[in-house]
């Protein structure tokens, strides 16, 4: 579901598909999904891999090309070999260092796993689709407890029944959204990842990892 088709389903769901009386602007009801898709990438986060090009006689890679990363999941290097071999490493900032004996010596590729933010814009989304109504429901959560907000000391039609209609709508739906990121999240789920040891005890296995 693309943005202009998750809009038309948040308009329904608001109750709010009278085009001469609109109570919220197309940019305002795209600006709560963005919100929604954000809350959700931390929750549960697209699964992305790239490969990079070690340099030789260096441990450290820079991650910065990758983007907007939520994090690192796993390293493997050399790349390519059956089974995978992945090395421990750390991140700080926008570089990693795999923490190996021997630096690379050519420029061989480093596959990096990782997350990052999912998107959904006017041709396309990278949300799945079992997803879509977390991510309708979270929106329009946060679309009506921000009208109900800016609606309380304004006369509106249909009386001051209406923002607190609103308000009891938007927070039983924004709690619901957190619920269903509780229930669905990657922590509540079995990860690959957690079958690599940590190279420190107190550092997240987000930020070091490996075998």
């Amino acid at each position: 579901m693309n943005l202009p088709d998750m809009r038309a389903r948040l308009r329904k769901d608001l109750h709010d598909e009278d085009s001469a009386n609109y109570r919220w602007t197309d940019g305002e009801l795209d600006r709560h999904v963005q919100r929604a898709v954000r809350d959700f990438s931390l929750a549960l986060p697209l699964e992305a891999k790239a490969s990079l090009a070690a340099t030789p006689g260096s441990r450290e890679l820079s991650v910065a090309g990758l983007g907007d990363l939520v994090g690192i999941e796993a390293v493997e290097y050399p790349a390519g070999k059956y089974p995978p071999s992945f090395v421990r490493y750390s991140v700080w900032l926008s570089t990693l260092t795999m923490l190996i004996e021997g630096a690379p010596s050519t420029a061989e590729n480093v596959t990096i796993y990782y997350t990052k933010p999912h998107l959904i814009d006017a041709t396309s989304s990278t949300v799945p689709t079992q997803f879509e109504d977390v991510i309708a429901g979270g929106a329009g959560g946060y679309a009506a407890v921000e009208w109900s907000s800016f609606s309380t000391n304004r006369v509106s039609v249909g009386g001051q029944e209406v923002w607190r209609n609103y308000l009891t709508w938007g927070n039983d739906r924004l709690a619901e959204f957190q619920r269903a990121l509780a229930r669905h999240g990657r922590r509540n789920t079995v990860r690959v990842r957690r079958l690599y040891a940590p190279a420190a005890d107190a550092v997240d296995q987000a930020t070091v990892m490996g075998p």
